[in-house]
């Protein structure tokens, strides 16, 4: 997993929103959350809760952006359903989360499959990786994100 101090990957994103932001050089702050699965308890909630200071994060200059490997569709049914501010990347084909290390080996009951690492990554607009965030608990993490943001 890419870790503090390193460069974000040179990789340009698409959101739900129809921008189109170069990792390597955001020019602003940039949240990049990684998530499971739209739709689902936990990934809501992290979405809502990002929605909920999204005002904030862009009263201080920054962009927050959630990444799962969900369609562009399928995100945009769930940015509806909640009523999402929030940006949403579609990573179907795994560069994004291949690039940051959240695509990862899990186990449950036994089984092991490959799944997304709930991570969250500020990135700086010069594209230098400020914070990382790896296996993140929901309640409270997008507060935590955004009380570490420059000033």
């Amino acid at each position: 997993m890419i870790g503090e101090g390193e460069r974000a990957p040179a990789l340009k994103v698409e959101t739900s929103g129809g921008e189109t932001i170069d990792l390597a050089a955001p020019g602003r702050p940039l949240v990049l959350y990684f998530y499971p699965k739209d739709d689902t308890s936990g990934c809501t909630r992290e979405a809502q809760d990002f929605t909920a200071l999204a005002g904030d994060f862009a009263a201080a200059g920054a962009v927050v952006v959630g990444v799962s490997r969900d369609s562009m569709a399928k995100h945009e049914k769930f940015i509806g359903k909640y009523r999402l501010s929030v940006p949403l990347a579609a990573d179907e084909d795994g560069r994004i989360s291949d690039a940051f290390g959240t695509w990862v080996q899990k186990s449950m009951y036994g089984r092991k499959y490959m799944g997304m690492e709930r991570a969250t990554f500020l990135i700086g607009a010069d594209g230098k990786v400020l914070r990382a965030w790896p296996k993140v608990k929901v309640p409270g993490h997008a507060k935590e994100v955004l009380a570490a943001l420059p000033r």
